[in-house]
């Protein structure tokens, strides 16, 4: 199959579809899933990069404080975001190629920086 760039709705329906079945899969991570409903959270994630990647505005919601709330349940560490990221990355890497999935990587790079700094952040506070 020929690899083609992200150009909208259906291609980032492919994208989170393919890549949650892989986080299903990982031991590493999928743990952190248990308690999902799988249909809802891919309507969000759908939303989610529409929004990230062609600014749809289609997204309401904090994914930080959704992170933090499940910091607080079952801890994160850098491994499960390093797996976050290479099956991210690996996914697009499958289905895509062009700009908009190069932007899309860098985004997940980007978030996956910013939510391990702002974990160990708020690891750092709790200790004083």
């Amino acid at each position: 199959m020929a690899k083609h760039d992200i150009t909208g709705s259906r291609d980032i329906e492919l994208l989170v579809t393919s890549f949650y079945t892989r986080v299903a899969k990982a031991p590493a991570i999928n743990h952190f899933f248990t308690e999902t409903s799988w249909d809802a959270h891919m309507q969000t994630m759908v939303r989610f990069w529409e929004n990230a990647l062609f600014f749809t505005g289609n997204y309401q919601g904090n994914p930080m404080e959704i992170h933090r709330h499940i910091h607080h349940i079952k801890k994160l560490d850098s491994t499960h975001f390093d797996t976050w990221l290479q099956l991210f990355e690996a996914t697009i890497d499958d289905l895509f190629e062009g700009e908009v999935a190069n932007l899309a990587k860098q985004k997940a790079r980007n978030i996956a920086t910013v939510m391990q700094i702002k974990i160990l952040e708020m690891q750092q506070q709790s200790h004083y």
